[in-house]
């Protein structure tokens, strides 16, 4: 059995990880069975990151190499489009989402004073009362110095949420007319832009960004149509 282990869900999403909710739409759009091992620590894991899949003893990190594992041990059993080869164009795509829209989100949910004040009992509202004034403080922090080692955190909150807004702009006109980022049906590369449009759509934090994405009807309208696709 695929074991799939990742964080807690949060904000009514599959995953509040863009990248823990990309390895999970994978796995339904390709019709593979798993079991979904919520909560765990990412600094046991290897890479010290989350989301890992575990099968049969083998442990897989890193939410792109978990796709491109499932894709050669299992591609005979899943859709075709699911196991093509990715494009120049959904290459680009994964690394604007992975390598800059997300270094938005992040700053958005744990630096901005509003974001984080819906962020924190999201994440931390089941710790014990001790735990629950430290573990956030420390994570923040800690947040804050990796995103301005990144470089996004080093530009003040209009100049951030604006960046945002660029991607999501540009995610629409490579949508254009399609249902799916993969084309008439849904591609492994749509376990990537359903994962992040989600995670910047739904959660209720009112940001430019979100507020943006909701004027786009296209993108919301290919969110509905995913969601409803893989059931969540």
């Amino acid at each position: 059995m695929i074991e799939l282990v990742q964080f807690t869900p949060a904000f009514g999403l599959m995953n509040a990880s863009p990248f823990c909710m990309k390895v999970e739409v994978f796995l339904r759009l390709a019709g593979l069975p798993y079991r979904a091992i919520n909560g765990a620590m990412p600094m046991r894991m290897p890479k010290g990151k989350l989301p890992v899949l575990r099968v049969n003893g083998q442990t897989i990190a890193d939410s792109e190499a978990i796709l491109a594992w499932l894709q050669q041990r299992h591609g005979d059993a899943m859709p075709a489009t699911m196991r093509v080869p990715i494009t120049g164009a959904a290459h680009a795509i994964r690394r604007m989402l992975e390598e800059h829209t997300y270094f938005a989100m992040l700053w958005l949910r744990w630096i901005d004073d509003a974001g984080y004040a819906n962020t924190r009992p999201a994440f931390f509202g089941g710790m014990p009362p001790a735990l629950r004034t430290l573990v956030p403080a420390i994570v923040r922090r800690k947040m804050r110095r990796d995103l301005v080692g990144q470089g996004i955190g080093r530009h003040d909150a209009s100049a951030i949420a604006m960046r945002a807004c660029a991607d999501l702009d540009a995610l629409s006109v490579l949508l254009g007319e399609a249902p799916y980022f993969g084309g008439s049906e849904p591609g492994a590369i749509d376990a990537t832009t359903y994962a992040f449009l989600a995670n910047a759509l739904w959660p209720p934090i009112d940001t430019l960004p979100r507020r943006h994405l909701q004027q786009q009807e296209a993108l919301v309208a290919y969110c509905e149509r995913m969601r409803e696709r893989v059931g969540a």
